[in-house]
């Protein structure tokens, strides 16, 4: 790793990897309200190898998202190796390079787990070694890693993991607080995060259950962790970001209103079709929106809705509305 490379990695607020929610809009959004650094969604190694067309889409870049990491999944060295190099050649192509390229080892659906991908590489850390090395040796970029804690409760092995992804050359562990048999349930464990910290000399980022400025100073404490990278909790609160720099810099914070969460709801969605199209982009924001407006007067009625929308102009008046409607009870 060069000097200085791994300040990358230190004292940031990161927006973690989620697939099927971290596009370009919601990193954008995310962007605005102060995330240091971003992660794409998981991008499959064998298919940016067999030249699938839609796959690298996943990998677009824009220099606004800067820092930023292109994330692979896979369990063949190989393979992953092959595809840091297509993607780095690509990119430096399109006159762009990413920060690093970050390798999935925690991503705990059946769908991936199945092929021995995303955490079920926790069982294996000698393939961990493997997979680090090589694609350590095809890329220009760092190379990082994110872990769960083990397979489950009896197996943990993060610190050991760490230790051989260290040593094959990562310049930096992303744990997430939970084994891959927790899943989401309640509850984290980041006193493992702190053993892992320990273990290893390169920059650690604590993960799980980071929902708002008390989570991170949480996770700080008890891990010791260089940088947190937030996932769920920014999640239709992408302002989560100047909250935890505010509580951290000791500053006031007010948080956001119905019209401003909205608002910002807005901006991602329009951000979305500009991107993917207005047909494409009103889908995928669909959910979004559902997290945007959890709590608010009315909402449940409009969630319930959201599926019959299909226009951007029709989602952008029933947003309006709503604010407007919750400014109306605020004010009352």
């Amino acid at each position: 790793m060069e000097k200085g490379t791994e300040n990358i990695f230190r004292s940031k607020i990161m927006l973690a990897p989620m697939a099927g929610v971290g596009d370009y809009a919601f990193r954008m959004i995310c962007k605005k309200h102060g995330a240091d650094y971003m992660t794409s969604e998981m991008i499959s190694a064998k298919a940016i190898c067999y030249g699938d067309k839609k796959t690298p889409l996943l990998a677009k870049m824009t220099r606004d998202e800067l820092p930023m990491a292109l994330q692979l999944f896979g369990s063949e060295p190989y393979y992953i190796a092959k595809a840091a190099y297509i993607l780095l050649e690509k990119t430096a192509a399109e006159g762009i390079m990413p920060a690093a390229i970050d390798i999935n080892m925690g991503c705990p659906v059946n769908k991936i787990v199945s092929n021995g991908e995303g955490s079920a590489l926790m069982k294996t850390p000698e393939r961990i070694g493997e997979i680090v090395r090589e694609t350590v040796k095809s890329s220009c970029v760092p190379v990082t890693v994110k872990i769960r804690l083990g397979w489950d409760k009896s197996s943990i092995n993060a610190p050991e993991v760490a230790k051989i992804a260290e040593q094959n050359g990562a310049a930096a562990i992303c744990v997430h607080a939970r084994t891959r048999s927790m899943m989401y349930t309640p509850g984290t464990m980041p006193e493992y995060i702190a053993e892992v910290k320990r273990a290893v000399s390169v920059p650690v980022i604590g993960n799980g259950d980071i929902f708002c400025f008390e989570d991170a100073r949480r996770m700080m404490r008890k891990t010791g962790c260089d940088s947190i990278a937030v996932a769920r909790g920014a999640l239709g609160n992408p302002f989560i970001f100047e909250e935890i720099k505010a509580g951290m810099a000791g500053t006031p914070y007010t948080l956001p209103t119905p019209r401003e969460k909205i608002a910002a709801a807005l901006e991602q969605l329009e951000c979305a079709c500009a991107d993917k199209g207005e047909r494409v982009g009103v889908a995928e924001s669909r959910k979004h929106i559902s997290y945007y407006t959890k709590g608010m007067r009315g909402s449940s009625e409009i969630r319930g809705r959201l599926n019959g929308i299909e226009s951007l102009s029709e989602l952008r008046e029933t947003l309006l509305s709503l604010a407007e409607s919750c400014e109306k009870f605020e004010n009352s």
